[in-house]
């Protein structure tokens, strides 16, 4: 079994890699951490209620101009601020979150290695927020019009306050996660699980899936949004592939260096 963390050893202290421990010592060590992220992400979401309630006029107004939303509960305005601040505190809280989860795993990871992940691991911050950019300026302006054109002609749009938030949401931690492909695809390859042959080899068949999967989120069905959701995917995995083609040559030397 792995080991669990000592709480005076260091994410890089090798006496505690490989130690056997109960079953149920990881399964305390995963509740604690759990809990851990559980707090951060709810204390986050608690101080960002305030600005959420600000935000949702302000973003209304970019994608929607000024048409009204309209609350079809007494809860639902609550609930919509509620989940506008739960994104906004997973998305601050993502360090947290990602330091938990490493810290879990890391002693069944090479201590060499380790010491490179936390280096792959640092731009998923700017990656998001260019996912996020990314969704505000070309998607989310493009999926709201279609979405609109569609309504218009077959019914007077009225949309509810917690729907309308839940998709411009849903399209922002989509691009904020489609973002963190090459640290993904990095680290898979450092440790070891691919590398740049077998995907290349494999190019088309991801490419393929990468479209099923625009075609599944786009809202409105239509090819320009299921493309704005499936060639970032693609860019990004290109991108990938010709990182993990650099960093292969830096991880041989760096390996057969005693």
């Amino acid at each position: 079994m792995l080991a669990t963390r000592p709480p005076d050893a260091g994410a890089d202290d090798p006496s505690w890699d490989q130690k056997e421990m109960p079953f149920t010592e990881h399964l305390r060590e995963l509740r604690q951490r759990l809990i851990v992220c559980v707090v951060t992400v709810f204390a986050i979401a608690v101080l960002a209620l305030w600005p959420a309630q600000q935000l949702i006029p302000i973003i209304t107004h970019a994608y929607f101009g000024n048409m009204k939303l309209n609350a079809f509960g007494p809860a639902d305005a609550v609930w919509a601020i509620f989940k506008f601040a739960l994104y906004i505190a997973v998305v601050i809280g993502l360090p947290v979150i990602l330091y938990q989860t490493w810290m879990f795993v890391v002693p069944a990871i090479n201590p060499k290695t380790r010491k490179a992940v936390y280096i792959y691991v640092a731009p998923s911050i700017f990656l998001a927020a260019g996912g996020i950019a990314f969704a505000h300026f070309l998607v989310l302006p493009r999926v709201v019009g279609a979405l609109l054109n569609i309504t218009s002609s077959i019914a007077e749009p009225v949309f509810g306050i917690e729907s309308t938030v839940n998709l411009v949401l849903l399209l922002f931690l989509a691009f904020a996660l489609i973002f963190q492909t090459p640290v993904v695809m990095v680290l898979l390859a450092r440790i070891g699980l691919v590398n740049s042959t077998f995907l290349r080899k494999n190019r088309k068949y991801i490419g393929f899936g990468m479209m099923v999967v625009g075609a599944i989120l786009a809202p409105d069905g239509s090819p320009l949004t299921m493309t704005l959701l499936a060639a970032p995917m693609y860019v990004l995995f290109e991108s990938s592939i010709w990182i993990i083609v650099l960093l292969e040559k830096s991880w041989k030397r760096s390996a057969e260096t005693p």
